[in-house]
């Protein structure tokens, strides 16, 4: 059987601290989908396909990684692609507490599914999508923030 984990998140847009989790973490598993997530609550910046357009050209090359959208409960999503685990990137001890507890809310509703929680590396604890979207609405440079491909495509 297949091990399969998902990395949900918005990305909105990818960040190299998603980089990094994403490549530090495909080589354990046989397949790592990148769940782009879709909240109807949030106005993104990038629509979903500028956001998922721009991880598969990020990944292209990698056989075991896969980008797809999702709505709804991760837990739900996890179950659709055969996925038993789920990937998660902390940056800090409040990012810590809030997995922690979604973690334990998908464990709930689902005892098989197994949340990885991977520390970001310490010069990318700063970086967050938020903070990149802002900077790129004010006119800013957000190179040393995104992969470069990606930074190539934000630039137009």
């Amino acid at each position: 059987m297949a091990k399969i984990a998902l990395f949900p998140g918005s990305f909105d847009p990818i960040t190299i601290g998603h980089h990094d989790i994403i490549t530090r973490s495909a080589p354990l598993f046989d397949k790592l989908v990148i769940g782009v997530g879709v909240n109807s609550n949030k106005k993104p910046f990038f629509s979903l396909e500028e956001r998922i357009d721009m991880i598969k050209s990020l990944f292209a090359k990698d056989d075991n990684i896969e980008v797809m959208p999702y709505e709804g409960l991760t837990v739900n999503f996890c179950k659709s692609i055969g996925a038993d685990y789920i990937i998660r990137g902390v940056r800090s001890g409040n990012d810590f507490e809030y997995e922690q507890a979604i973690a334990q809310m998908n464990r709930s509703m689902n005892p098989k599914l197994e949340t990885l929680t991977m520390f970001c590396q310490p010069a990318y604890s700063a970086i967050s999508s938020t903070i990149v979207r802002e900077i790129i609405k004010h006119g800013g440079d957000v190179s040393q923030f995104v992969p470069p491909s990606i930074a190539k495509i934000i630039k137009g």
